[in-house]
């Protein structure tokens, strides 16, 4: 007896159903990001195409995504890539996926620094790079140190730099915050950007499953209070940055209002700045004209 052939109209509606029984909150999205990333085909042409049949390497490949998928792993990490800005940044178990509300934390950078002839910002707990890979894809004349201290994530940002094109304005070192940073780029620094470890111990175990068991807990952690690490960076940013220099963190929505009073006892012109959701999520200062220590 001949094997089934399978459609692209096939598969969706199958994964579709099937997804949905285990637990997947957005089945038909789901099936439509794995089933692009089997075929190559873009969304928009799993419709144009859909009595196309799928090759049998293509169901292979399918049926090994959709597995991932209905165990529970985050779909950027089963296809290895997330929708990033005017990027698609790759993104692997054991690297923070970037979400829809840092992208407005680049909006914020990059206002900052629009009139600023080849700007110099640090990106500190960089992640996928998607910060500082989407500063310097849009602000052409920017120069970029982006930090982290996982080394899988600095890989990834490294591969993500490449990818579009930056590698040569993107320098991602392994670190501790500053400490990788070279001494000359003391008192030089026009914005400091950072996405850091933000989520309060205690709501941990709230988050989703499939965010506390496949995304890594150093990155998401940011102690009791959830500022832990924004105040390691407080700490030190006044003398990395230049005169009038910058600094912009994506925080908790409920700690921001904290977190803009500890920035105010150093900087100036202290804003909050909404995601899109209209929840506060990012905290703004800049450091005063006059040489500071």
């Amino acid at each position: 007896m001949a094997e089934r052939v399978w459609t692209v109209k096939d598969a969706l509606d199958w994964t579709c159903e099937y997804l949905g029984r285990k637990d997947d909150e957005h089945p038909r999205r789901s099936a439509e990001w794995l089933l692009s990333a089997a075929t190559s085909l873009s969304r928009v042409e799993l419709y144009a195409y859909h009595d196309r049949p799928l090759t049998p390497d293509e169901r292979e490949r399918y049926r090994a995504l959709v597995a991932r998928r209905a165990e529970g792993m985050p779909l950027q990490y089963v296809t290895g890539e997330m929708p990033f800005r005017h990027l698609v940044v790759h993104v692997e178990p054991g690297v923070f996926i970037p979400r829809p509300e840092t992208e407005v934390l680049v909006d914020v950078v990059l206002e900052r620094i629009a009139d600023i002839s080849g700007p110099v910002v640090v990106d500190l707990c960089t992640g996928s790079g998607c910060v500082a890979v989407s500063v310097a894809s849009e602000h052409p004349g920017a120069r970029i140190w982006a930090v982290d201290v996982s080394q899988r994530a600095v890989s990834a940002a490294g591969r993500n730099a490449l990818h579009a094109k930056v590698s040569d304005r993107v320098q991602v070192l392994h670190g501790d915050l500053f400490d990788p940073l070279p001494h000359e780029l003391l008192g030089t620094i026009d914005l400091i950007v950072s996405n850091p470890p933000y989520i309060p111990s205690a709501d941990l175990p709230d988050l989703p499953a499939e965010v506390l068991g496949f995304e890594p807990a150093e990155a998401l952690d940011g102690g009791p209070d959830g500022l832990d690490t924004f105040r390691r960076i407080v700490g030190e940013a006044q003398r990395w940055l230049a005169p009038g220099g910058c600094i912009a963190v994506e925080l908790d929505s409920g700690r921001v209002n904290d977190a803009a009073a500890l920035l105010e006892s150093r900087f100036e012109g202290v804003t909050v700045r909404k995601d899109l959701t209209g929840r506060d999520r990012i905290v703004f200062g800049r450091k005063g004209e006059a040489m500071q220590s």
